[in-house]
């Protein structure tokens, strides 16, 4: 039996509010974009000996990682929980509009005052009030929209398709709800006397860790989706898929056990969540295969499909190399980029893909020069990404470590300059491939309706 797979979008109101999230995430992917030309030539060898701004590599790069993976990332994920829910309020467009003032501050922060970045993992700091209030206005829109989507969700019945879906997008947002409770539990616990590195970094350690189960669920969601557009009919029924979601998710529960176990200063409450990421991802095997198998069984793609297709391929040959190369990480080098490089780019191109399948139900079409450069853009990212993560895999292994720039890299051998030239060119055309998704975008909205 066949299932039609599909989340609603047939009320006006909702499509509006999901268009603003749609627009803030391309926003925030475009000046990531900017940001990261800086870090590209900033490692790249011969280029980096002769850049003025060298010292503001590391501001960039806490601006850049919060632009491309936080706020585009859950972007992304308020278009989906927004369509999930069935009806909309007012609070639902404060939210949003917290979190583009948020975005603003976050962006300007860098050119107004000193930033002193912290790199942290997972949200890394500008230590400034400006940047404080930003991110603080940020998540406050984007709690407000996962407590609207947890408490007005559509219909959840897990024996339709589309209710199978909507429960996947609910699970996302009670994993990230998780994610922004134990933030706050950590902010409460935490001495205040500890270094700011150290402190920040345990402070968004095991949240950032949740926040990824977030992602995972709504790459599966957004994967099926564009499925169902190339195939039109997918086999497996709406049962098997809830169960496979279920089984994606209940690697999140043991958070609460290592946060009620370890004391969140100790080594082993780090250890516990790098096991967590490491291990408990593999739950997510079976829907992964799942929808392998199906995109195997799909019929050739061409016009307004095929730049779906090929963003699936692209996103999920990534997402897998991305994480093969978790299991290969040894030491602090930049083998840890290449990995999580590879799974962030795995979901941002499902994302990329996701845009092209939302810009014309929103009402800007793909049409002419816009249709044939996304033809090809899913691919220009793709392999600038393959080069990029490759390079940092290859130099990794020579023990180029992470974090750093210019003459810091201690480039000294040829095998290591060669793979990090590799990253910075694959850096520059993964920049044009970007660059090309927000002129299809630009060129789709002159095209509205």
């Amino acid at each position: 039996m066949d299932y039609n797979y599909i989340l609603p979008t047939d009320k006006e109101e909702t499509k509006r509010l999901a268009k603003g999230w749609l627009f803030l995430g391309i926003f925030s992917l475009l000046l990531s974009g900017l940001f990261s030309i800086l870090l590209v030539i900033s490692r790249t060898p011969a280029i980096q000996n002769h850049i003025p701004f060298i010292d503001f590599f590391h501001t960039a790069l806490v601006v850049h990682v919060d632009l491309s993976v936080l706020i585009w990332f859950t972007s992304f994920a308020s278009i989906l929980w927004t369509l999930t829910c069935h009806s909309t309020h007012k609070l639902d467009w404060f939210a949003l509009y917290l979190s583009i003032a948020g975005t603003i501050l976050i962006v300007v922060t860098p050119f107004i005052m000193d930033g002193h970045p912290l790199m942290n993992n997972y949200i890394p700091i500008l230590q400034t009030p400006l940047f404080y209030l930003g991110l603080s206005l940020y998540t406050s829109g984007l709690f407000l929209r996962i407590v609207r989507t947890l408490i007005a969700p559509m219909q959840l019945n897990v024996f339709t398709p589309s209710g199978a879906l909507a429960a996947g997008v609910w699970l996302s947002a009670f994993t990230a709800l998780l994610a922004i409770l134990f933030f706050l539990y950590t902010l409460n616990e935490l001495p205040p006397d500890l270094e700011p590195v150290a402190w920040f970094e345990v402070l968004f350690w095991g949240s950032g860790h949740i926040l990824q189960f977030t992602h995972m669920l709504l790459v599966f969601i957004v994967w099926i989706i564009l499925l169902q557009q190339i195939k039109q009919q997918l086999f497996f029924s709406p049962s098997i898929l809830f169960a496979f979601l279920i089984l994606s998710f209940i690697p999140v529960l043991y958070a609460g056990v290592i946060y009620w176990q370890y004391d969140i200063l100790s080594s082993e409450f780090h250890h516990q969540f790098t096991q967590l990421m490491r291990y408990g991802s593999l739950s997510t095997l079976p829907l992964g295969v799942l929808i392998f198998i199906n995109l195997l069984r799909t019929p050739p793609a061409d016009g307004q499909l095929f730049p779906l297709k090929l963003s699936l391929w692209c996103s999920a040959a990534l997402f897998a190399s991305g994480g093969i190369l978790g299991f290969m990480i040894e030491g602090a080098n930049v083998v840890i980029p290449a990995h999580y490089h590879g799974s962030i780019v795995g979901i941002t191109l499902a994302f990329m893909g996701f845009s092209f399948y939302l810009l014309p139900l929103f009402g800007y079409p793909l049409k002419d020069t816009a249709l044939k450069l996304a033809k090809i853009q899913p691919a220009v990212y793709a392999i600038g990404q393959f080069m990029h993560i490759s390079g940092l895999a290859w130099s990794g292994g020579y023990g180029v470590q992470r974090k750093t720039a210019g003459a810091a890299q201690g480039l000294d051998s040829l095998p290591e300059i060669a793979g990090m030239a590799l990253m910075g060119m694959g850096g520059l055309v993964a920049v044009i491939g970007g660059i090309l998704f927000v002129l299809i975008t630009y060129l789709a909205l002159r095209q509205k309706k």
